[in-house]
């Protein structure tokens, strides 16, 4: 490792010492957050570009010339007795270099290590729960304050969620993504955080949501908590099965089942089953779309998909998710009495995605991308739907219920 405190000990006279210590300089470089723009010309110089030009004047100090002329030699110490003194070297220089970062620049792989600069997957996560409360509020059996309390209290939930999510699976997955290319830039693995920080700041999400987990009634405490074995292990699926979209829609969609609870104190099982089964098909629909971004990469590695699984026959296949989706929403709507505004933003959402699938160009990255990020507008269709469809009946039932809600039941288990 360069020690700038002495130039005493060691000139550099050989090719292997001045490759060993460029190489010590690019590992450096590439632990250092917000540093991807480092490059080196042939003699070893490394410079950077743009707004990283205020670290420019410590990695001058790291460049090397090599030359025949003893007036261009310059001395500098290189510890290679083990490589446990190297990293720990290597790890005091980056440190260095940390210091001089802004609070943004801290945060900001925190940030993208739970795809808060992506909010699509947020909002995939939380429609199922808007869906699900908004069902469970049609029989006005509780205030409609605590309705719209409930619908804040999950939004926040499913922000921290879906960041554990996206933390658990970089974890279980900086291997493997350092071997595609949509991925390989993602935080754990250009070293912008470490493993340990990772974990801890998982451990700071999970213990976040468990706060919001336990405003909720002990039915729903207990129906949430049960979701955290599909939490931590979905992310492993892709390693074992052909249908890991499958565990994904099981896990994200568990809000569809909870949200109801929250409100009424228990499930309905002729609305939330349908209703979590035929989001769990809508789910299917939108990743195996995303997944056909990385089919290349995922065959090369070994990861498995539907898109992979699905191969030429993606469309045929999709197409019956969707008509399992729309038969099982239909089925929960009709469970809850719900009017026809309902079942016309079914069938917008049958033609939007119909649309998707027969369009679909699953060789083109970009293509794919865009229609998974357009369901976001499917999930609010849907929603919109609810509402016009139990309107009327929520006005009958608020009339009968006046004065009798009960608050009781959306009360927390552990603060109530």
């Amino acid at each position: 490792m360069i020690l700038y405190t002495s130039l005493k000990r060691c000139t550099i006279t050989s090719a292997i010492n001045l490759w060993t210590l460029q190489q010590i300089r690019r590992l450096v470089a590439r632990q250092i957050h917000n540093y991807p723009r480092i490059q080196s010309c042939i003699c070893g110089h490394v410079y950077s570009n743009n707004k990283y030009q205020r670290y420019s004047a410590f990695v001058e100090s790291l460049r090397i010339h090599s030359t025949s002329s003893d007036q261009h030699r310059q001395k500098v110490v290189i510890e290679t007795s083990t490589p446990e003194v190297l990293a720990r070297e290597v790890d005091k220089v980056t440190e260095k270099l940390k210091e001089q970062l802004t609070l943004r620049e801290r945060i900001e792989p925190y940030a993208q290590l739970a795809r808060w600069d992506k909010p699509i997957g947020v909002y995939l996560l939380y429609w199922p729960c808007a869906w699900s409360i908004a069902l469970a509020s049609i029989p006005a059996t509780v205030p409609p304050e605590a309705s719209a309390q409930m619908a804040a209290l999950f939004l926040a939930g499913a922000v921290l969620m879906r960041g554990a999510g996206c933390t658990v699976n970089d974890l279980w997955d900086r291997d493997v993504d350092a071997q595609v290319e949509r991925t390989k830039s993602r935080p754990l693995v250009s070293g912008a955080v470490t493993t340990q920080q990772a974990v801890a700041f998982l451990g700071a999400q999970l213990t976040l949501a468990l706060g919001v987990l336990l405003q909720l009634n002990c039915y729903s405490v207990l129906l949430g908590a049960s979701s955290m074995l599909l939490v931590i292990t979905y992310p492993l699926a892709k390693r074992f099965t052909n249908y890991p979209q499958i565990f994904l829609g099981a896990t994200f969609n568990w809000g569809a089942l909870l949200g109801y609870s929250a409100i009424q104190g228990t499930i309905d099982p002729s609305i939330c089953i349908p209703l979590y089964l035929g989001s769990l098909a809508w789910t299917v629909i939108y990743d195996t779309i995303y997944a056909h971004q990385d089919k290349v990469d995922d065959a090369r590695v070994g990861i498995k998909s539907t898109a992979l699984t699905f191969g030429e026959h993606t469309r045929p296949a999709l197409y019956a998710a969707l008509a399992a989706s729309a038969a099982l929403l239909a089925q929960a709507g009709a469970a809850a009495g719900l009017a026809a505004p309902y079942y016309a933003a079914l069938a917008t959402y049958v033609a939007h995605a119909g649309n998707q699938i027969f369009t679909l160009n699953t060789e083109c990255a970009d293509d794919c991308a865009k229609k998974f990020k357009s369901n976001s507008m499917v999930g609010l269709i849907i929603f919109l739907g609810i509402l016009g469809g139990g309107y009327s009946k929520y006005l009958d039932n608020r009339e009968k219920n006046k004065g009798n809600e009960d608050r009781n039941v959306t009360k927390s288990c552990l603060f109530g």
